[in-house]
């Protein structure tokens, strides 16, 4: 875990290295000053001029000054060092998840991923700004304050001898006691995360449905989880400070009462003023080194359990890869399933899709109709192997698509998702999506043939409008209609719509069917539709029910051979018919009334 993180520090190993130099020269400096001083106070008490105690009082500004500059280059370091340690593990985790296939996105899940993204690397940043100087002084000031208080008091410093494994004893029982706890709260604030990011982007539906107050509820018991774990964790830690100031104020009593006694019955001989006060300073350093070291035992707790989740991600291996030699050419798009069948875990107890045997000749028109859950989108998802195949073999252009380099296969089969995600962005911008070098004529025919100029020619800045995040300022239809005109810009060889015309009238999708068709003629195009109406130009119907391909042909073929598409067109059929029988009404109505 450590090596794995230590990879993120890169070009910060500089100052990385030089704050726990700067900070062992702080600590010389510290821990001279009370040596200097009792040397001082016994000068003193014997009746020194100040012209005899003003060289010590020198010695003493220039190494106060000394520890001063040493501690602020210390900060300044250990500043450079942590957060570029954390932006350089923010960059790494970010691009590590670029390169994750569908399948690893649902294992992690989105919100943890974005808990890992932000709190955990705050939680690991904090830990490494504490490690490299903190955690490097304390141990530096315990271990000098010791040594310094035993040459200055022999056997009266041996108090601290006894305290310091109490002390250690009882840090290390909390850190017991809480490290689970800590465990358990990440994995809360996930489900906290996840309650936020549902209700931000379902607003509308929990608006529509009036169920703010649901939603409320959701997120007040997530809430009370986090609050309740971190609640119980710092009640164990509130004993930290307690247990040390007994100990510590304990042995300062014990110190005072020996070195009083000694500096008495040996008439400051054996033991003098200046020792005594040397010794409780060093025992004041010693306190605090203690309560630093308590400090960055929680840090570190914490972060230990965020660090895992992070490494977690950094070390996942992504199930869809390039090939060592990749292919960078697809010839054509042309499509081949060979007995392919698909599931999504490989726990899972049903196929998504099983022994699909389907060809497709490059430029073909297919249509794809079917029941929800009937594994459509699963089906085309495999074509720009945004999952792999569990068995048999998926080809395009005659080549296997696990032998294509990623980004050459998904150059040429673009894909309008079911679920149209437009960035935040100028409509120009999110069109650009599909080609960054297409110039604005392009991006304006792509646009008329989507049929979005209809709309986009409407607003105020046309192309340079703001699209706000998720595409929340436009309606469904429209962000269909962007969503399709991205995709044509790529020109690619094969493009498949996934129910992307759902929210537009009828008259605007024949629109688009005939500008596919003009716009793409040699490109092999996937429309999968809930309505017959998208679908029934194409040269060949896919009709899919419970993972399989339960017929295939054309509409007419399908009329007479498929129960399935027959009920679906009657049914389909017949609501339209009753929603223009009160219009045709109305019209007849008015025919009448003008007759009269």
């Amino acid at each position: 875990m450590i090596k794995t993180l230590a990879a993120s520090i890169r070009d910060y190993k500089k100052v990385t290295i030089a704050t726990p130099l700067l900070v062992l020269g702080e600590v010389i400096c510290e821990m001279s000053i009370p040596f200097v001083t009792a040397n001082l106070i016994d000068t003193i008490k014997d009746g020194a001029t100040v012209a005899e105690i003003l060289p010590t009082a020198g010695i003493l500004a220039i190494i106060a000054l000394c520890s001063l500059a040493f501690g602020a280059a210390a900060g300044i370091t250990c500043s450079h060092a942590s957060c570029g340690f954390a932006k350089n593990l923010r960059h790494d985790l970010f691009y590590k998840i670029q390169t994750f296939s569908f399948a690893n996105i649902d294992t992690f899940s989105s919100s943890s991923l974005v808990t890992r993204l932000t709190t955990d690397i705050t939680n690991v940043q904090q830990a490494f700004m504490m490690l490299i100087r903190i955690a490097v002084r304390s141990p530096l000031v315990l271990i000098f304050a010791f040594v310094m208080a035993f040459a200055m008091g022999g056997s009266v410093a041996m108090v601290y001898l006894i305290i310091i494994p109490i002390l250690g004893f009882g840090l290390f029982f909390i850190i017991f006691k809480v490290r689970p706890i800590f465990a358990r709260v990440f994995h809360k604030y996930d489900a906290l995360n996840e309650s936020v990011e549902e209700n931000v982007t379902g607003m509308r539906v929990v608006k529509s449905y009036v169920r703010e107050d649901h939603e409320k509820q959701k997120f007040a018991r997530a809430a009370r989880d986090v609050c309740a774990d971190f609640t119980r964790a710092e009640k164990l830690l509130a004993f930290n400070n307690p247990m040390m100031n007994i100990c510590v104020n304990g042995a300062f009593v014990t110190i005072i009462y020996l070195g009083s006694k000694i500096i008495i019955t040996s008439q400051g001989t054996i033991f003098d003023v200046g020792q005594l006060s040397s010794i409780l300073t060093y025992g004041f350093q010693i306190l605090m080194s203690l309560m630093q070291l308590s400090m960055i035992f929680v840090m570190v707790t914490m972060a230990d359990e965020s660090s895992h989740r992070i490494v977690e991600v950094l070390n996942a291996t992504p199930t869809i890869i390039n090939p060592a030699e990749p292919v960078t050419d697809v010839v054509d798009g042309s499509i081949d399933f060979d007995h392919v069948s698909f599931k999504y875990s490989k726990h899972a107890e049903r196929q998504a899709l099983d022994n699909i045997d389907l060809h497709i000749k490059s430029g073909e028109t297919i249509g794809i109709i079917g029941g929800t859950g009937s594994a459509k989108s699963s089906l085309v998802n495999l074509i720009a192997r945004l999952y792999d195949a569990t068995e048999g073999t998926v080809r395009v252009g005659g080549v296997d698509v696990r032998n294509y380099d990623l980004d050459t296969l998904r150059h040429q089969v673009s894909m309008v998702l079911q679920k149209n995600v437009l960035f935040s962005g100028t409509i120009a911008e999110n069109l650009r999506w599909g080609d960054p070098n297409a110039t604005d004529e392009e991006v304006r025919e792509a646009a008329r043939l989507a049929c979005a100029d209809e709309f986009v020619d409407g607003f105020p800045k046309g192309y340079d409008t703001w699209i706000e995040q998720g595409g929340s300022n436009v309606s469904g239809g429209q962000k269909q209609r962007l969503c399709i005109a991205r995709a044509l810009l790529r020109r690619p060889k094969i493009l498949i719509l996934d129910d992307s015309t759902s929210a537009v009238d009828t008259k605007t999708d024949a629109k688009i069917r005939e500008g596919l068709a003009t716009y793409l003629p040699d490109t092999t195009k996937l429309i999968i539709a809930q309505r017959i109406s998208s679908v029934q130009e194409a040269d060949r119907i896919i009709v899919m029910e419970g993972g399989h391909i339960a017929q295939i042909g054309t509409h007419n073929e399908l009329l007479e051979t498929s129960e399935i598409y027959r009920e679906t067109f009657t049914s389909q059929n017949k609501m339209t018919e009753e929603a223009q029988a009160p219009t045709l009404d109305a019209a007849e109505q008015e025919g009448g009334e003008a007759h009269e």
